[in-house]
């Protein structure tokens, strides 16, 4: 894990959607540049877990389990964080599910629906509860996309529009918020090396009869790195950005992905 001692110094950092693999990254490298840290998503167990490993290694971590569909849920969460540390300074929509992987025409209406719930509007719902704690604190933001803004593959068009809806939800955010001194950018992944992406390689391998790691390299042979990004990369580039260091960094998606597609 690459640190940055220091660089978000004296910061409450809130981060929605803490799930085994980015999530939790993004929590560690917050608390591992000094940051006090707010866990929120539904599984109390994972929330725990998470701010224990925080604890462990001399962090400040508080565990909010959240349902970040439901507004009454999302204001206890910015008024149990404001209660405890007394401002808020940064704030990341990292909460997403990724729906069936169809064309776009045969898509199940309800399930694209479900998913808008939680990849667009959990996370305009959450920035709105925290943007006057935001705007006292002159803080910042960062959504978290997908590379499906830029590639072509088939079966992602339902959550081609979702990620892409967020895109324009931070754009927007931040022309509202900018004037009001809060930043608020994107960083969008590629295929990140953790358990789901392992799993999907495990099967296409089975079905193809060869070693996973040969899927792995078809893969990363896309990419101008020959491999595919982890989790902490990602994180890394979220806490630059969450960061004083990126403070003229504003409207802006930052893509983390070894150079799988150019922006």
């Amino acid at each position: 894990m690459l640190t940055h001692p220091g660089l978000l110094a004296g910061k409450v950092v809130v981060v929605s959607g803490v799930g085994p693999a980015l999530g939790r990254s993004i929590a560690l490298q917050s608390a591992a540049s000094g940051a006090k840290v707010v866990l929120a998503a539904r599984t109390p167990e994972r929330l725990e877990s998470v701010a224990r490993e925080i604890r462990d290694r001399g962090g400040i971590a508080l565990a909010v389990p959240t349902n970040l569909t439901d507004v009454d849920s999302i204001a206890s969460l910015a008024e149990t964080t404001v209660a405890e540390f007394g401002a808020v300074h940064c704030l990341v929509n990292n909460a997403f599910v990724q729906p069936a992987q169809v064309p776009l025409l045969d898509a199940d209406v309800a399930s694209i629906q479900s998913g808008i719930d939680i990849n667009l509007l959990a996370a305009l719902n959450v920035t709105r509860e925290f943007a006057p704690a935001l705007i006292e604190s002159h803080g910042s933001v960062v959504m978290v996309t997908s590379m499906v803004l830029r590639n072509q593959l088939p079966g992602f068009g339902a959550y081609r529009i979702m990620k892409s809806g967020l895109l324009a939800m931070a754009r927007s955010l931040s022309i509202d918020l900018g004037p009001k001194g809060v930043r608020v950018n994107s960083v969008a992944p590629g295929y990140i090396w953790a358990d789901s992406v392992k799993n999907m390689l495990e099967k296409k391998a089975a079905a193809a009869g060869v070693d996973p790691k040969a899927i792995y390299d078809e893969i990363a042979a896309g990419t101008d790195l020959r491999r595919l990004p982890e989790p902490d990369d990602i994180a890394n580039a979220v806490v630059f950005l969450l960061s004083d260091s990126a403070r003229a960094i504003a409207g802006q998606c930052l893509d983390v992905n070894c150079g799988h597609t150019h922006h």
